[in-house]
């Protein structure tokens, strides 16, 4: 399987900017630039071939590909997909020092077939490893999970995914249309903690017209990004070292 690292991002980000660095994910952490643990857990995973589309950099391990930030995570995800060779495909983001390659092969090991399939991460898990970690939650039936930062797709079935994707993000600053286009009912029911995982996939198999899968992982290092110094303190909490 190929994978593609999402490292792009913008100087002016303030952890990018307190650094002196062009994306936040070439912050130095632990002496290493941050990116530079998700591709080491993507090596040891068995991934064979990695694509990484964001600023130009010297990194350990080196990616196969280097793509030039597009300036949006759509374009770069296209670009990056371009220059994938494997029909499935492994998408990870690249501000996430805590994850490992045991994380990654369990999400290899146990992903459904879908054009997109989602890992979430059970509450309990992240303050097991992390207690006190802030991270954002959505309250569902089947409990209450926080989102991955890795993701694996169908290259062919999520191209067709991706003009409704831009149509999301394009609203994202429009919350009626937005809620509009995704439902009310659905929006209600997830504010109420009544929606269920099964429920939330039927709705966006339904808005992207094709299959698509959430995973529950018991990994909570598949779903904690680092958007300040702050975060690095859990690097320490628990040995989560990043290897």
């Amino acid at each position: 399987m190929n994978a593609v690292v999402l490292a792009g991002g913008s100087p002016a980000d303030p952890l990018a900017a307190r650094f002196g660095v062009a994306s936040k994910t070439l912050v130095p952490v632990r002496g290493r630039p941050m990116v530079e643990y998700t591709l080491e857990a993507l090596r040891g995973a068995g991934i064979e071939r990695i694509v990484y589309a964001g600023p130009p950099a010297e990194l350990e391990p080196a990616p196969d590909v280097l793509v030039p930030d597009r300036g949006s995570l759509i374009a770069n995800l296209e670009a990056g997909m371009a220059e994938a060779r494997s029909e499935r495909l492994l998408v990870a983001s690249g501000d996430n020092p805590f994850i490992t390659a045991e994380a990654v092969r369990w999400l290899l090991d146990n992903a459904p077939d879908a054009a997109l399939v989602y890992p979430i991460i059970p509450r309990e898990a992240v303050e097991k490893r992390w207690p006190g970690m802030r991270r954002t939650y959505a309250r569902l039936r089947d409990g209450v999970f926080t989102g991955g930062n890795v993701i694996i797709i169908d290259k062919e079935l999520f191209t067709r995914a991706l003009p409704m994707a831009r149509k999301i993000i394009e609203l994202r600053k429009k919350p009626l249309a937005l809620a509009r286009l995704i439902g009310f009912g659905v929006l209600v029911k997830l504010l109420l903690g009544r929606l269920t995982i099964a429920e939330l996939e039927a709705r966006a198999e339904k808005l992207f017209g094709v299959p698509m899968r959430a995973l529950v992982t018991p990994y909570p290092e598949v779903g904690a990004d680092a958007d300040s110094e702050e975060d690095f303190k859990w690097l320490e909490v628990d040995g989560a070292d990043g290897s």
